[in-house]
């Protein structure tokens, strides 16, 4: 059922080195036909796969994406993050799988998030 990531891994490879076509597969590969879910979730490790090839390939035209979601990230501003996010819909889901978060922080740090601690050194200066 991990096909799927372990062929996104060789994608990644393959684009970097110049492929411009990637076929995907999903977690059903060998086993089954495909659910619905199944093909998102295989289109969605391939989308990764193609944009580390990208990144590879064009560098920073290609890591601007990503350089926007960690400033977002770095602000706390997890609305803004998640909504550019290749699934803006499941991180959401994950972000309040326990309701919404009543902290600015991320919720696996809280108190200890190293970026809350960092605004809080840079306020001191």
């Amino acid at each position: 059922p991990y096909d799927h990531i372990a062929s996104a891994v060789g994608a990644a490879l393959a684009a970097a080195a110049g492929a411009d076509l990637l076929c995907y597969i999903t977690p059903a590969e060998h086993l089954a036909l495909p659910t619905v879910e199944q093909v998102e979730e295989g289109a969605k490790a391939y989308r990764i796969a193609a944009h580390i090839g990208d990144i590879v390939k064009l560098g920073r035209k290609a890591s601007q994406w990503d350089t926007e979601v960690s400033i977002y990230r770095g602000r706390l501003q997890w609305k803004e993050m998640i909504s550019r996010l290749i699934d803006p819909e499941a991180a959401w889901r994950v972000y309040t799988q326990y309701g919404i978060p009543k902290t600015s922080a991320c919720t696996m740090c809280g108190g200890y998030c190293p970026m809350m601690w960092a605004k809080e050194q840079v306020k001191k200066l």
